[in-house]
C-alpha cells in the first residue's frame, strides 16, 4: 500500500452475509488503523453492485443457507473478489463466508454447491450444529496468541494441501477434524464470531501488516488483554 493512500476496506454483501455481527470485524480494522495513524476508506458493496478490485482487505461474514448460495453465485459471476486477491489483497472470511472460498459447500438440502475456489477447501453440511465459545491454539508460523469467539454453523470443512490450519482447537468443533479455520497467502478463512476481530485484535493487526506492510506500532491494549484472558480462562474451566 502506498504512503500517501489511505488502507481501503471492503465489506463484501452485508445486506446478505452480516447475520452474526460480523460488521464488526470492519470496525475494528478501522480503529486499530486510525489508532496508529493509517487513514481508512471503507467501501460496503451490496449485492447488487460489482466488487472493486482495488481494495487492500475484504471481509466477509456470515448468514443463512439461501443468502449463502446467493452470495456464491453472485461472487463467481463477478470475479472482481478473485482478482483482487490474485493481486495481493488481503481477505478475511467468516462463517458461511469461509466456506464460499472453498470449491464446495453443502447447499440447504446438503446438495454440493460451487464456491469460488479461492482456498482449497471443501465444506458439507453436518450431523449437528456446532455451537458454543471455541477456542484455538494458533499455527506457530503466525505468531498469534489463543484465538476464542462463538462458533454457530452446520459445516463440515476439509482442508486441501494448498491451505494450512488456522489453528488447533482446544474447545469447540471448528473444521470438525481438530483444526479451526485455515489461512493461505494473505487469505484467512475461519469460524470465529464475536465479533472475530473484536475477540482477537492480534489477528486484526495480522491482516493490517500484510498490507501496509513492516511492523506496526504497538498499541496499549494491557487492559483489553486482562479481560480477554479472564474471559478465556472462564471459558476453559467450564469445560
Amino acid at each position: 500500500m502506498p504512503s500517501d493512500s489511505a488502507l481501503r476496506i471492503v465489506w463484501i454483501y452485508p445486506d446478505l452475509l452480516s447475520t452474526y455481527g460480523d460488521q464488526g470485524n470492519v470496525l475494528v480494522l478501522e480503529q486499530r488503523a486510525q489508532r496508529r495513524g493509517i487513514e481508512t476508506e471503507t467501501v460496503h458493496v451490496r449485492s447488487a453492485d460489482p466488487v472493486p478490485e482495488t481494495g487492500d482487505i475484504y471481509l466477509i461474514g456470515g448468514g443463512e443457507d439461501r443468502p449463502q448460495i446467493l452470495a456464491a453465485a453472485r461472487l463467481r459471476r463477478d470475479g472482481g473478489l478473485h482478482r483482487a486477491v490474485n493481486r495481493g489483497a488481503a481477505l478475511l472470511a467468516v462463517c458461511a463466508g469461509y466456506q464460499i472460498m472453498g470449491s464446495t459447500f453443502g447447499g440447504e438440502e446438503g446438495q454440493p454447491v460451487d464456491g469460488l475456489g479461492i482456498l482449497d477447501i471443501a465444506s458439507v453440511r453436518g450431523p449437528a450444529r456446532a455451537v458454543g465459545e471455541l477456542v484455538a491454539e494458533v499455527d506457530a508460523g503466525l505468531g498469534l496468541p489463543t484465538l476464542t469467539g462463538f462458533e454457530n454453523h452446520m459445516g463440515v470443512t476439509r482442508l486441501g494441501p494448498g491451505v494450512k490450519p488456522l489453528s488447533r482447537t482446544v474447545k469447540g468443533v471448528g473444521n470438525g477434524d481438530g483444526f479451526e479455520g485455515c489461512y493461505a497467502g494473505h487469505v484467512v478463512g475461519t469460524y470465529l464470531h464475536g465479533p472475530a476481530l473484536a475477540r482477537n485484535p492480534a489477528l486484526a493487526d495480522l491482516l493490517l501488516s500484510w498490507r501496509v506492510g513492516g511492523q506496526l506500532a504497538p498499541l496499549d491494549d494491557t487492559r483489553y488483554e486482562q479481560l480477554r484472558q479472564e474471559r478465556l480462562n472462564t471459558v476453559l474451566a467450564a469445560g
